[in-house]
């Protein structure tokens, strides 16, 4: 494991690098979730006082998309798959064949410093903004949710960064892997919850949402934190969302040892 936590320590001086980068993408990244919150005003206005969408009040709509905020700065991919892509395209990865190094362990540890770094960079305005809102910030209903939250959030980051690996194994078969990257990017978007909670949506579409595996990526962590997922519901949801961390895990294992049969060493 030591060369492991060498790689992990190597990551965040290289991340480090490129702080003011990490900074700048939170910055702008505010401005988006700023207007969505006044739009959102706008509508609760519209319904007078104790207004209601779907089973939220404004309040927990504001806390939806603050903890939609924390969530992705905790376990969303950030260029881990263009980069793999790229490893494989260039023939980087000829050196991780004759090293007894696990290609993607290595790639985990790389993405687990990259959110460490991201998360030291971003804290401070992060804080900030919550700070501001901080009215409207809903407590979880008790410690035990709050840690579910918690365990919900690590099967979560397996989750994005196994996704995200499988699907840059295409890059043994094709030469652009950028569409197909785009393609899941703009359905994870629209169907983890990232636009808009999932559960406002009409009961056969959201239904139909929860047999795959966006909604898990995203609403069900911050669905459990608001205390909306709980009991019976909370069991199953966890044990489906380990069920996609273990089938995204097996697909890109199988994905890589059918790619690296096909791997001709170019470039690298």
């Amino acid at each position: 494991m030591r060369k492991y936590w060498h790689v992990i320590s190597i990551g965040i001086q290289n991340n480090l690098t490129y702080r003011f980068n990490f900074l700048a993408r939170t910055l702008f990244g505010l401005i988006p979730l700023v207007a969505m919150l006044q739009v959102w005003k706008a509508i609760f206005t519209g319904k007078g006082p104790g207004g209601l969408v779907g089973s939220y009040t404004y309040a927990q709509m504001v806390s939806y998309y603050l903890l939609v905020t924390i969530v992705e700065a905790l376990t969303a991919v950030n260029e881990d798959d263009w980069q793999i892509a790229a490893d494989i395209k260039d023939g980087n990865i000829s050196q991780f064949l004759l090293k007894p190094i696990d290609y993607l362990t290595y790639r985990l540890c790389l993405f687990c410093s990259g959110r460490l770094t991201y998360l030291a960079v971003a804290v401070a305005p992060l804080a900030i903004f919550i700070f501001c809102l901080r009215k409207y910030l809903v407590p979880p209903p008790d410690a035990a949710t709050f840690g579910w939250f918690l365990v919900s959030i690590v099967l979560t980051a397996l989750l994005q960064f196994f996704t995200s690996y499988a699907m840059a194994m295409l890059a043994f078969w094709v030469m652009e892997v950028s569409t197909f990257i785009f393609i899941l990017f703009a359905f994870e978007y629209l169907a983890s919850g990232h636009l808009f909670p999932l559960n406002i949506l009409p009961t056969g579409i959201e239904q139909a949402l929860f047999f795959t595996l966006f909604p898990y990526q995203l609403f069900f962590p911050v669905s459990v934190y608001l205390g909306k997922a709980g009991g019976a519901e909370l069991a199953r949801g966890l044990a489906i969302q380990f069920f996609w961390v273990v089938a995204s895990y097996g697909l890109a294992r199988f994905a890589w040892n059918r790619g690296i049969k096909k791997y001709a060493a170019a470039g690298g």
